[in-house]
């Protein structure tokens, strides 16, 4: 064997190698890949059916009775919240106009608050507050003398108006870390209807004063990626009176 014709078997031996090596982390990471992609659907699936099912709860809470059509049911919700925006004593029994439709509601005290933390994701951050600590003279009853007290800027006003006040001695900036949680709130649209997946609508069934949320999904879902991979999902379960089949 001549010397080029080695050369050639080698360098032939060194690309199937890399070849393999190539196809080995496409084979271990492509499976990885899809099935990170399968668990973020799911979840995105979950969380529209207990949005839907929160919706409806609202409007069962407003209504004393469920919507079959749950797209209603979210514009309902959805005003009833606006209105409350708008109006702070938009509570108790009203007539809501919607679409050249009334409709009698109930609306509790409180509405806002828990629908904000229900359609909302809890959030925390960390505030650097700007204040000024005052040093002031006070006439201190107790000790029957003046006395030296340390107080916000934003007390003084309060301070001064009383007749203990003596003087200011010095103010000082500060500075100090403070941590706030907060929701920020999102408004649910007809798109949670639809399952990520299959863009079919969820099932809502209705039955004496239950309701039940549910996938579209009946059969093993199945798409092609890469001809030798699949990415596949089962049904992503239903919502039952409030019992989620997922948590079992």
């Amino acid at each position: 064997m001549n010397r080029k014709k080695r050369q050639r078997i080698t360098d032939f031996l060194e690309l199937l190698i890399v070849f393999m090596i190539l196809f080995m982390i496409f084979v271990i990471y492509v499976p990885v890949a899809i099935w990170e992609e399968e668990a973020i659907v799911q979840d995105e699936s979950h969380f529209r059916m207990e949005d839907i099912y929160n919706l409806e709860s609202f409007y069962h809470q407003l209504t004393d009775d469920y919507e079959k059509d749950g797209f209603w049911a979210m514009n309902v919700v959805n005003a009833v919240r606006d209105s409350l925006i708008a109006d702070s004593t938009y509570i108790d029994t009203q007539v809501l106009t919607l679409f050249e439709k009334e409709i009698s509601v109930n609306i509790p005290k409180g509405f806002d608050v828990e629908y904000d933390t229900t359609f909302g994701f809890h959030r925390s951050r960390r505030d650097t507050i700007t204040d000024t600590t005052m040093t002031v003279v006070v006439f201190s009853e107790e000790l029957a003398r003046n006395d030296t007290m340390f107080i916000q800027k934003k007390s003084l006003t309060r301070l001064q108006s009383e007749p203990n006040f003596r003087e200011i001695i010095a103010e000082e900036p500060v500075q100090r870390i403070e941590s706030v949680t907060y929701y920020d709130t999102y408004i649910p649209d007809s798109s949670y209807f639809y399952c990520p997946l299959t863009h079919e609508n969820y099932t809502i069934t209705i039955q004496e004063d239950k309701i039940r949320i549910s996938s579209p999904i009946v059969d093993k879902y199945k798409e092609k990626r890469f001809l030798i991979f699949a990415f596949v999902a089962d049904n992503h379960g239903y919502i039952d009176d409030g019992f989620l089949s997922w948590d079992r």
